[in-house]
């Protein structure tokens, strides 16, 4: 088979495993199929955790030739296109509401992750020409960012009722935006990582308190 095999992408493929279940799940709740919607939520965050942890696992072989690197970067951008836009994308379309406002947030939310991660592949590449640069910062905000942001965005389910899906789409839009915009945060270390999960985890307990009520 081609691709390089190891155990240095298995936490990305998990990841994208539960990305394509938690879509699968949104479509099912929308047909009717199923309903709990806080399950592909659920996935989301999944998928975010192991995005936080796929390199740090990747980076444990010392030995990894100059193409598995290439191709460890490549598979991460193509996995974090399906995570982080698509994923929180068809949620959003799929918990219904408007369905041009709910297509459009889909749409952008794509279109924005794709065009974010090609730039930003081709700044990796540049990056590791020269060895003198040593950028801590991201320029706009990371996608990944969208598995902690959809389902903050999802507790506040039981509030709106029917309003809802308007405000998961809007949300959604804005976090497009904000994928492409030029503004720096600092990249997080490990504290900020430790925070990330913490939070991940309090919003995913949130979630499940408010759907029991």
């Amino acid at each position: 088979m081609i691709g390089c095999w190891s155990y240095t992408v298995i936490l990305t493929y998990i990841g994208l495993a539960s990305a394509m279940t938690g879509i699968s799940c949104s479509v099912l709740c929308a047909t009717g199929v199923m309903s709990n919607f806080a399950i592909p939520v659920y996935c989301l965050l999944f998928s975010g955790l192991c995005d936080m942890f796929d390199g740090k696992i990747a980076r444990t072989k010392k030995n990894r030739t100059e193409r598995e690197k290439q191709f460890g970067i490549q598979i991460d951008s193509l996995c974090d296109v399906v995570c982080f836009g698509v994923q929180p994308a068809v949620l959003g379309f799929c918990l219904g509401g408007n369905r041009i406002l709910g297509t459009v947030s889909m749409i952008l939310m794509v279109l924005a992750g794709v065009v974010r991660l090609a730039y930003f592949d081709v700044i990796e590449m540049e990056r590791r020409s020269d060895p003198e640069n040593d950028d801590t910062s991201f320029t706009g905000l990371p996608i990944t960012m969208s598995a902690l942001i959809a389902p903050l965005a999802f507790c506040a389910r039981g509030l709106l009722d029917a309003n809802f899906p308007t405000f998961y789409q809007i949300c959604m839009i804005i976090t497009a935006i904000l994928f492409v915009s030029k503004f720096n945060i600092r990249k997080p270390g490990t504290k900020g990582l430790i925070v990330l999960v913490v939070s991940g985890l309090a919003v995913g307990f949130a979630i499940l308190i408010l759907s029991k009520n």
